[in-house]
């Protein structure tokens, strides 16, 4: 199989899968860091970092995108991976359901067992907008899951690849599209226009060839599913090639770190770091460019797993990771606002609050103090929320778990919880994991409870979390019931 890779994981996952697939239509970059050549050729997959750079999308063949998702889902502990119900070029019938600034929220109704929505962009459309219109629409921008933002939609057809991109319609031939078009054996279907992408100057013609074949049958199959759909109801008409989206936490990432630094310098942290700003990301670049290896490389030691942490430490990144460097420079820092970015193991994520730096300790630790409404209980606690409770949460770099304890006005604490999860990950503006269900509460009376590890067993059973995820997260939450 055949794979394009592009985004700031391009090197570690060439590296990682070169020795499964054939990776083709290499960047100039990856083509100078590589000891090996690169063909210039069809993609069964294409593999781009998401723009939030927390992840990949994966889009394809569906044998292959199976087969890529499931090799990077192998990363490490923390790689979890969903289907894309609405991947680039997929045809639905959308009804706008709220005009919303510059566009519209359209429901495109169910696929692959999740409700789907869209945005769409006024100014893709020529007549006005308005709550109930019904359209044929295709996907021109996915959106993972855990992200804000909809899948943006389009009213014209395009079918996307990475030579050639056919669009619906007749268009002014370029010169290299006249050009190709009597060279190649091969025509694209009528009503259709080739618009070659830059990978397509290294190509050869039995490349171009194969890369126009493999777009006209998608087009073709996409206009033969489109003639065929009956009826205005939302849902998906045809969806010419599969998608998947792959997150990364932090165990993850530094092992991506260490799959990178076989290959070139990797500076510790290299991905944890790029992930969090675009000016975190090229300050990276920079210093790599610049450090002699000896500074620059992680220890190559390839222990990312914390397979010999003590239960419930797993602190990936307290070694190697310069935490207080990175967030001296990018933050967060005291004073600033700090949004806790809740995942959840099916792929959403949630803000579940926002809150007050009031510390940044070297190691890693960052608190942050929320003031709560009053009205109904803490979850787990059965405690009353009063007027005036605080709750101060502790972040630690890496740890596989953080904990909130809710204080009284008068400085009483009023209760303990304990959220068990994947590594957490401080970026400047928000904490990020993915909660693993399973949570240890303390009351005030000092009872200790373990909760929700039905919740996480359901879970497993849905193919949500994998397995070594799920014992990790027990094993964290056995650790902490015994320490508190």
């Amino acid at each position: 199989m055949t794979v394009r890779v592009r985004g700031i994981y391009a090197t570690a996952l060439t590296e990682l899968l070169a020795g499964d697939h054939d990776v083709v239509q290499a960047s100039s970059a990856i083509r100078e860091r590589f000891d090996r050549e690169f063909r210039v050729d069809v993609a069964d997959a294409s593999v781009e970092t998401t723009d939030d750079r927390q992840g990949v999308g994966v889009a394809g063949e569906p044998q292959a995108v199976e087969a890529v998702r499931e090799r990077l889902r192998a990363v490490g502990r923390d790689a979890l991976a969903w289907p894309n119900p609405a991947p680039r070029g997929a045809v639905f019938r959308g009804e706008v359901t709220e005009p919303l600034g510059p566009g519209a929220i359209v429901d495109l109704g169910s696929a692959d067992g999740r409700d789907v929505e869209g945005f769409l962009p006024y100014d893709r459309v020529e007549d006005y907008v308005d709550e109930g219109d019904s359209y044929r629409l295709q996907v021109a921008g996915p959106a993972p899951p855990w992200g804000d933002a909809r899948p943006s939609m389009a009213t014209d057809l395009r079918m996307p690849g990475g030579l050639v991109e056919l669009r619906r319609g007749s268009a002014p031939a370029t010169d290299e599209t006249a050009r190709l078009a009597e060279l190649l054996p091969v025509e694209p279907p009528e009503g259709w226009t080739p618009r070659w992408r830059p990978a397509a100057e290294d190509a050869d013609l039995e490349a171009l060839a194969a890369a126009l074949e493999r777009a006209g049958d998608r087009a073709e199959t996409l206009m033969a599913a489109v003639a065929d759909a009956d009826g205005d109801s939302p849902g998906r008409i045809v969806m010419p090639q599969a998608g998947a989206w792959v997150w990364f936490g932090g165990e993850s990432r530094s092992a991506l770190d260490e799959v990178r630094a076989r290959v070139t310098e990797t500076v510790a942290g290299h991905h944890r770091i790029k992930a969090g700003t675009g000016s975190a990301s090229t300050a990276v670049d920079f210093v790599e460019a610049v450090c002699p290896p000896s500074e620059a490389t992680t220890d190559g030691d390839g222990d990312a797993s914390g397979e010999d942490d003590p239960p419930g430490a797993g602190d990936w990144a307290a070694d190697s990771f310069p935490f207080e460097a990175v967030a001296d420079c990018f933050g967060p820092r005291e004073g600033e606002d700090l949004a806790i970015a809740h995942g959840k193991p099916s792929g959403r994520t949630i803000v579940i609050g926002r809150g007050e730096v009031t510390e940044v300790t070297d190691d890693g630790a960052v608190t942050v103090e929320r003031a709560m409404s009053p009205g109904g209980t803490y979850d787990a606690l059965g405690v009353e929320r009063r007027a005036g409770d605080v709750a101060r949460t502790t972040f630690v770099e890496g740890r596989w778990w953080y904990a909130t304890v809710y204080v009284g006005e008068d400085g009483t604490r009023r209760g303990t919880y304990v959220n068990v999860c994947t590594p957490v990950e401080v970026f400047p503006d928000r904490a990020r994991y993915v909660d693993l269900h399973v949570d240890v509460v303390k009351r005030p009376d000092g009872e200790v409870r373990r909760v929700d590890d039905d919740e996480l067993d359901a879970a497993v059973d849905a193919g949500e979390v994998p397995e070594p995820l799920a014992d990790r997260a027990r094993e964290v939450a056995a650790s902490i019931e015994h320490a508190i």
